[in-house]
């Protein structure tokens, strides 16, 4: 098969000829047709998270795709099914988060000591076939396509994961920091909920997009927030902690804000001046926090409450792709088709 394969760290990804994997036990081989880039991708081509232990080294965790063959004793999908893939597949059951028996989740890929992870230790979805566990699939519901589905696998799974685990209220309001990958759709679920919703951007090129997504206000930072009576919920969608930390100015007396990204450069931190303990607030993590909320981020989309804005290119210019995503010129993910 072809896959885009990352020679080295920092080097220009390559589209190869490889060997095509086949299904193990309880595992499902996948006919790729579109695959997103998430920006954990391209820290892991640059290094800045740790090189994929797979060979050769293919990333990807937003696969869409055809099941075209079953491993066996698989009973849970058939050949046919539309499903959508993973960043988490497993844990490794032994270690003593795992002899907890909590949900599998992204918090698996945390603390497992030995997690199965797509396109980090086992090869990734940026290949025309993917080999994964049935179990960490999910069916693609009718009336969407693959392009549109592989970014809720990521990115659209973190954003309503963070506004599920921050458990809004119907009187709440909910801001958004950060427009991009995921900051767009988090604008989205929360409109369809309901929610009176706030972006936080320093980019004015997105307060009109802002808007159209669904935002009822834009603002620029905490400061401006808290002047225009501040938020209950603050969804941390960016990759910048010093813009998070920024916007606990404009968090409200028993406000939530959830840590949904991640920012290898910068800390997230409390000030002495910052009288959080008084006024009864939480900081959240959240990432792929269960399998239903996967689903129910899909159903949306499928039911056109929300539509992940992409740009689709062929897998023969996956490289340009990268470097477009790694800029942050992409409006908003990147998808590579099959």
């Amino acid at each position: 098969m072809k896959a885009a394969v990352i020679p080295a760290i920092n080097a220009q990804w390559e589209i190869k000829e490889v060997a095509t994997p086949r299904p193990g036990p309880g595992e499902v081989l996948i006919k790729v047709h579109a695959c997103g880039i998430c920006h954990n991708d391209i820290w892991v081509a640059q290094g800045v998270f740790p090189f994929p232990a797979c060979d050769p080294a293919i990333t990807g965790h937003e696969a869409a795709g055809e099941i075209v063959e079953l491993g066996p004793g698989t009973t849970t999908r058939r050949v046919g099914d539309r499903v959508g893939t993973t960043w988490v597949q497993a844990a490794c059951g032994r270690c003593s988060y795992c002899r907890r028996n909590l949900p599998l989740t992204g918090q698996s890929a945390m603390t497992c000591t030995a997690p199965v992870m797509t396109g980090l230790n086992r090869q990734g979805g940026h290949a025309e076939y993917l080999c994964v566990a049935a179990a960490s699939t999910v069916l693609l519901p009718d009336g969407i396509d693959y392009a549109t589905a592989a970014p809720v696998l990521c990115a659209g799974y973190t954003a309503w994961s963070a506004l599920r685990v921050s458990e809004p209220q119907p009187h709440e309001r909910i801001a958004v920091l950060g427009i991009g990958g995921l900051g767009h759709m988090a604008v989205q679920y929360s409109r369809a909920c309901g929610f009176e919703t706030v972006a936080i951007t320093r980019s004015p090129d997105k307060h009109a997009l802002s808007e159209s997504l669904g935002a009822d206000l834009v603002v620029r930072d905490g400061a401006e927030l808290r002047e225009a009576g501040g938020a209950d919920v603050v969804l941390v969608t960016g990759t910048s902690y010093e813009a998070a930390t920024d916007a606990l100015q404009g968090l409200r007396v028993g406000g939530r804000i959830v840590l949904a990204t991640i920012d290898p450069s910068s800390s997230f931190t409390i000030g002495p001046a910052t009288p959080f303990w008084a006024r009864g607030q939480r900081v959240l993590g959240a990432t792929h926090n269960g399998l239903r909320y996967l689903t129910e981020a899909l159903d949306l989309v499928a039911e056109g409450a929300v539509t992940p804005m992409i740009e689709v290119f062929p897998m023969d210019r996956i490289a340009d792709a990268v470097d477009k995503a790694a800029k942050g010129e992409v409006r908003f993910r990147a998808v590579v088709t099959y």
